[in-house]
């Protein structure tokens, strides 16, 4: 997690053809998939809260996709993490049918698909600011780079508790789908400390990897 990786900026044309379709067939299955999720959502306020976060990263990802593209890593978790929040906005985290099986096969008290998004908050947002660090800081090589990147992702879940408690405070019983908490008076705790895990997980997971793939991106722009 240690590699020293330039500034990239490549032109459009750089890099092998396979590489440079790739972040915009992720962001039109993306907006394809926002679209669907959008038709019949049971709780048309939660979708709206769920999926606010796919509505302004596509775009901003799109508009900056020239002066900072992403890493191909980066793109495909950017694009799982998506479909995890569209399909819990469609459905609403506590009543995601997968997370019904899930619960009903382990014998589970509560749908868990919740916890499942909790994890992905911190597992991809990891590798998203450890590329933002790797690319534009002097964190580049550090060892500083990993614990300072786990608590960036820590700060983010913190404050999305924050914007739930905003929601809670403003919305009453009609908040209930957004939050998700099922009945759990600790389900604030949960979130953070899947998002917690999910992070340092990504990191030992994903580290070497991503190490590659911004290679592969640097070359691309020497190219």
């Amino acid at each position: 997690m240690s590699a020293i990786h330039p500034n990239v900026s490549p032109s459009p044309d750089a890099g092998p053809a396979a590489a440079r379709r790739l972040p915009a067939v992720l962001a039109l299955f993306v907006a394809a998939a926002l679209v669907v999720s959008a038709f019949g959502a049971k709780d048309p306020a939660t979708w709206l809260l769920e999926t606010v976060w796919v509505m302004v990263g596509l775009p901003l990802a799109v508009l900056l996709r020239r002066r900072f593209p992403l890493s191909g890593l980066l793109c495909g978790l950017l694009a799982v993490h998506a479909l995890v929040l569209v399909v819990g906005g469609h459905y609403t985290y506590a009543e995601v049918p997968a997370g019904d099986w899930v619960r009903d096969w382990f014998g589970l008290e509560r749908n868990p698909y919740d916890r499942f998004g909790h994890l992905m908050q911190g597992f991809v947002p990891a590798i998203l600011v450890r590329e933002l660090l790797v690319r534009t800081s002097p964190l580049r090589g550090s060892r500083w780079l990993a614990p300072l990147t786990v608590c960036a992702c820590l700060a983010f879940s913190t404050v999305f508790e924050m914007l739930e408690w905003a929601a809670a405070v403003i919305g009453g019983q009609a908040a209930d789908a957004f939050l998700a908490t099922q009945g759990d008076v600790w389900d604030t705790q949960w979130d953070m400390f899947c998002a917690l895990i999910g992070a340092t997980c990504s990191l030992l997971i994903l580290g070497r990897l991503h190490d590659r793939s911004l290679t592969r991106l640097a070359s691309a722009a020497k190219g």
